[in-house]
Formats: C-alpha cells, structure tokens, sequence
C-alpha cells in the first residue's frame, strides 16, 4: 500500500523561500537544493520510521549538502511533511501547525 503525501502548506512556503534565497546566489544550487529535497520526501516515503523522533511525534530528516531538514509525522496512511526548516532556525517553531 502506498503512503499517501501531504505537505503542510507552510512547509510549501519555506522550500520556496529557500529555492528562491539559493536561485538569487546560484541557480545550480537552487536545483541541487531541490533535488535534495525531493530525495528526503522520497527516502520518508519509503521508510518513515528510519529517522530519528523529534518534537511533538514528528521525526527529522537532516538534508545532507543544506541546512535544512524536513519535519514530518506519519499518520496512518499519510505522511504528513510539517516543516522544510533551516537549522539555525528556532527549533519548534512549527509546532503550532496542525492539518
């Protein structure tokens, strides 16, 4: 059975930032930002208990070549992506997103 994706809108919004904070330095890293995003969301598909726990039953997925990491809960059958969030950032600062 294949599990199902959902990306908080919020988390939408922040790989869009960072797409766009990369493509005005360099668009080679913009795309090799996103193709390592993508890898991430497909690496918790496949195996979404591999990843460490983190706050609130959320698991943390670290990008490997950005300061990044993809904040998500399983939930059933869906894999719920709650944050793409810079390392630096506040930590939990997503915390109050819900569905």
């Amino acid at each position: 059975m294949a599990v199902r994706l959902d990306l908080h809108p919020e988390a939408v919004a922040e790989a869009r930032a960072a797409r766009e904070w990369y493509a005005a330095r360099s668009e080679l890293a913009a795309l090799a930002f996103l193709a390592e995003l993508d890898l991430a969301v497909a690496r918790i598909q496949g195996a979404p208990q591999q990843w460490p726990r983190y706050i609130q039953d959320t698991r943390r997925y670290l990008m490997k070549r950005f300061p990044f990491f993809v904040v998500y809960r399983k939930l059933d059958d869906t894999i719920q992506v709650v944050a793409v969030a810079h390392a630096r950032r506040r930590p939990g600062y997503w915390r109050v997103r819900k569905d």
